[in-house]
């Protein structure tokens, strides 16, 4: 039974839970324990690493989208105290945000011929992009894996890419303002096994999440699954897991209690 959902998103980036309502959620599914971690920012209502929320553990993460080479990945930072540097390199990628933002409404509105109402705040990305265009009456979409699909998703006319943070910088940051680093979902990328082997400069991995099955984003089968143990030995990984949850719904994946023991014995306690 999952306890820990150690992967969630919120309406402070491109999801759609308030922190007010995260502890209901929280106990709708049976959940003691949420990380939340938003795109490449940090919730501006968590105030401490880790707090009690109504009877429920907030972990204040992050998750932060690096260049590793010849792919991009998301790193998870848990119970974050953030340094100056940190909040500097996520101001400046919030900023990009924005930017990207405008951009891609831009090239959406010229191809549908409407106006879409979009708040350009911190935390923007193409989700909200897309659930403007279903909601509008008079564009032809009701899906929003359809407007991903025709026109923002990548190779999409109006794809834009965003400005990520370097692996190196990336992962020096979050060891310096996070109690833990996980690499978030290993084969989702196009090469994880270089996607595990960077795990040698991290804390954790995330084991348990509800897609892939079997098959990565491209459709080509998911690697055997003895690279993931194979990375936990040799670089003495903790596990982590989570749903990544970007609706209300959560515990879809995560961790048993006593794995989560494991992950809270190296957070600060609320």
């Amino acid at each position: 039974m999952v306890y820990a959902d150690l992967h969630v998103h919120t309406d402070a980036s491109d999801g759609t839970l308030s922190l007010s309502a995260l502890p209901d959620a929280a106990r709708r599914s049976g959940i003691g324990a949420v990380a939340v971690t938003d795109h490449d920012r940090l919730h501006p209502g968590l105030s401490a690493p880790v707090a009690e929320r109504d009877g429920v553990e907030v972990v204040a993460g992050i998750e932060l989208r690096v260049e590793a080479s010849d792919q991009r990945v998301d790193l998870l930072g848990y119970a974050v105290d953030p340094t100056d540097a940190l909040e500097a390199e996520l101001d400046r990628l919030q900023r990009d945000r924005v930017n990207r933002g405008r951009t891609i409404i831009d090239c959406v509105e010229d191809r549908l011929g409407v106006s879409i109402d979009v708040d350009l705040d911190d935390g923007v990305g193409r989700p909200h992009v897309a659930r403007a265009v279903v909601a509008h009456p008079d564009t032809p979409y009701d899906r929003i894996g359809d407007v991903f699909e025709d026109l923002i998703g990548e190779s999409d006319p109006c794809f834009v890419a965003r400005d990520v943070t370097d692996f190196e910088t990336g992962a020096a940051l979050l060891r310096e303002s996070s109690a833990l680093v996980s690499l978030a979902h290993p084969f989702r990328y196009p090469d994880p096994e270089g996607a595990l082997a960077l795990c040698d400069h991290l804390d954790a991995v995330e084991a348990s999440y509800p897609y892939d099955e079997g098959r990565g984003d491209d459709g080509r089968p998911r690697p055997d699954s003895s690279l993931l143990s194979e990375a936990v030995e040799a670089y003495d990984l903790l596990e982590t897991g989570g749903s990544d949850a970007h609706g209300t719904s959560l515990g879809a994946a995560g961790l048993t209690k006593s794995e989560y023991e494991r992950v809270a014995s190296r957070l600060p306690r609320p």
